[in-house]
């Protein structure tokens, strides 16, 4: 199959390239240098000149609290730009695979979220991204949207490498135990992305992240387990640690699909990532 990978250069899209090349597909990874998604003009250059069957959308403006602040890019990316990727694949018969987040639930219930839950972002990264998904499927019958959540990997800032240089440098850290949800691996995420894009009869929302649920606080003390850091883990709140943007309390995700999309349990795909790491087993 011919797949296109938007943000290519990003934590995501690298593991996306990466896993698809490895299944045999015909890759073209479209880092921002080549596909700037806000300028609707090079969507359809780039759409046009590669004609892929699938486009697998990890391009956005991930920043959460750096869109409070700048809002207008954070829609121009994360929205508009989204809409544009998914027409350009509409106009050459492309199915599209948009990539969203948790952040568009306010994280007011206490059981998981499923793909039917009202939606209520606390901030303007969920707004854009929720923006994001309407616009994509409005302009593309052909599409999937996989909402997921706590990404981490190779390739971009993320919190378990936060976590392992705190852990070298301090005897203690303290991490927040009221936010709870899925912490996703990046290369079992990518495996479903391109699984989703190999099936042309699948469409609609998807909710994909890792199995089972923490809390921040959990995951630091996880992390420093497996990677053998002898340092203390103290429990914190959010009002601790105030923000320019609010986050969900309880953002885990689950699906009420017939046959979802099922990634393994968060602990084995944090003990894989960890495995990549130099002096990290």
């Amino acid at each position: 199959m011919k797949l296109l990978v938007t943000g290519a250069g990003g934590m995501l899209g690298r593991a996306v390239v990466e896993r698809a090349i490895s299944l045999g597909h015909d890759v073209h990874a479209a880092t921002r240098a080549e596909l700037d998604v806000t300028d609707p003009g090079a969507a359809r250059r780039v759409l046009h000149e590669v004609c892929p069957e699938a486009v697998v959308h990890c391009a956005a403006y991930t920043d959460v609290d750096g869109a409070e602040s700048h809002p207008g890019v954070a829609e121009a990316v994360n929205a508009r730009g989204a809409g544009h990727v998914a027409a350009a694949a509409e106009e050459v018969g492309a199915r599209i695979v948009h990539v969203s987040t948790d952040y568009v639930f306010d994280g007011s219930k206490r059981e998981p979220w499923v793909e039917s839950d009202p939606v209520a972002p606390l901030g303007v990264y969920g707004e854009t991204k929720l923006a994001g998904e309407r616009l994509v499927a409005a302009a593309n019958p052909a599409h999937v949207i996989v909402r997921t959540a706590w990404l981490y990997g190779t390739g971009g800032r993320n919190f378990v490498d936060t976590m392992l240089a705190l852990g070298a440098a301090r005897e203690e850290v303290s991490v927040v135990t009221d936010q709870v949800g899925c912490p996703t691996w990046t290369g079992h995420l990518a495996g479903a992305l391109v699984e989703l894009a190999e099936r042309p009869q699948e469409t609609g929302i998807h909710h994909i992240a890792g199995g089972g649920q923490c809390s921040w606080n959990e995951l630091a003390l996880e992390i420093f387990e497996r990677a053998g850091i002898d340092c203390r883990v103290l429990p914190a709140t959010s009002e601790q640690f105030p923000r320019p943007a609010r986050r969900p309390a309880y953002s885990v995700l689950a699906s009420e699909r017939r046959e979802p999309v099922v990634l393994p349990p968060w602990g084995r795909g944090l003990a894989a990532y960890l495995a990549t790491r130099v002096g990290v087993s």
